[in-house]
């Protein structure tokens, strides 16, 4: 996870701007330095997560390191950790912390929100109960979450939906596995926060939800899922092993929903290119030989691989290898079978027919 391997990576993928993560980590901030412009012409958002109060995780998007070194300055006598942590634990309400953005000039919201671990729908039952009165500038999904999970939720009717990648590797099947199109004035930081604080969102992309770790309710040992009603009914326990039971995104999105979905951006689901090539293939990773010459010579055709996923026609795709053009042409048309994700494991995916 370099600034040399995550820009390069971002170009094959066709990302325009990418957050740098760990913001608040001075080495960070010095080794993006010489990358802030940089000949791929890709814009750099400083960006930090916080854990906050109960747990809470907490992403905020800055203009310029400027601007972060002004909110570490503002959390330094509420953390022990802010230099040797990438994602700092501070002794702050979750409406502290985002005030503090806004006073060093910055925009935040809660990170992969609906998560069972550290979302903010994981400890609080409302934004204002985690926020209090201060205004948060966005949500992030999280990857078991797409944009009709908040769709019905009425506080969150003014709030922008972006989805991230979240990603620990410079891998292109971790990397951009989920992106926010945007409308932005100017390629800059402050255009792309410009464009996120107006709600000008073109689309969201990302996983099927199903595919996330926490999807569904089920048993984090044993993997097992169970319905709602079934999981109150054992008392939040496993009933083979007595394990406590997570509870998954999708039912703690029904049960904070209180009116009709309001209309959102487009959501696109998206499998990463490597995925899709692995499943063809019959191999167990993305990152196996047999995929990167497939994938290689794909981008030979096009070049990037969301042009691939979404944009080149699947005749094309045809004559460099029959069985992914079909794939992906199934993709495209939503023919794909789902196995969700719950307890900790993701869910998978396959393409029947093909």
């Amino acid at each position: 996870m370099t600034p040399e391997l995550l820009l390069a990576s971002s170009v094959r993928k066709g990302i325009g701007a990418i957050g740098t993560g760990d913001a608040l980590e001075p080495g960070w901030r010095e080794a993006w330095a010489s990358y802030l412009e940089n000949e791929f012409g890709i814009v750099v958002i400083p960006t930090v997560e916080v854990q906050a109060e109960r747990r809470v995780h907490h992403l905020a998007l800055f203009p310029d390191f400027d601007a972060v070194e002004v909110f570490g300055d503002l959390l330094t006598p509420h953390t022990n950790e802010l230099s040797g942590n990438g994602r700092p634990h501070v002794r702050l309400s979750g409406g502290e912390v985002v005030c503090a953005v806004h006073e060093a000039g910055g925009l935040a919201g809660p990170a992969h929100a609906f998560t069972p671990w550290t979302g903010v729908y994981a400890a609080f039952d409302s934004i204002a109960a985690c926020y209090g009165g201060e205004r948060i500038d966005l949500l992030e999904l999280g990857l078991s979450a797409d944009s009709s999970y908040g769709a019905g939720i009425t506080e969150l009717s003014d709030v922008p939906f972006i989805s991230s990648s979240d990603a620990h590797s410079p891998e292109l099947h971790r990397l951009g596995r989920e992106f926010t199109r945007l409308d932005v004035v100017s390629p800059t930081p402050s255009g792309v926060l410009g464009a996120v604080k107006r709600a000008s969102i073109v689309m969201n992309v990302g996983l099927y939800p199903e595919e996330g770790k926490y999807n569904e309710t089920a048993c984090m040992r044993c993997l097992r899922h169970f319905t709602l009603s079934e999981a109150e009914s054992s008392g939040w326990r496993c009933p083979a092993d007595g394990t406590l039971l997570r509870k998954g995104v999708r039912d703690r999105a029904r049960e904070l929903s209180d009116g009709p979905p309001r209309p959102r951006p487009p959501y696109l689901h998206l499998i990463p290119l490597g995925e899709v090539i692995a499943k063809v293939l019959g191999l167990a990773s993305p990152n196996a030989k047999g995929v990167r010459v497939v994938y290689d010579a794909l981008l030979t055709v096009c070049h990037t691989e969301i042009e691939v996923l979404v944009d080149l026609p699947v005749e094309e795709i045809y004559r460099v290898h029959p069985r992914v053009a079909r794939a992906i042409g199934a993709l495209r048309q939503g023919r794909v079978k789902l196995h969700p994700g719950g307890g900790g494991c993701y869910g998978t995916f396959e393409f029947p027919g093909t």
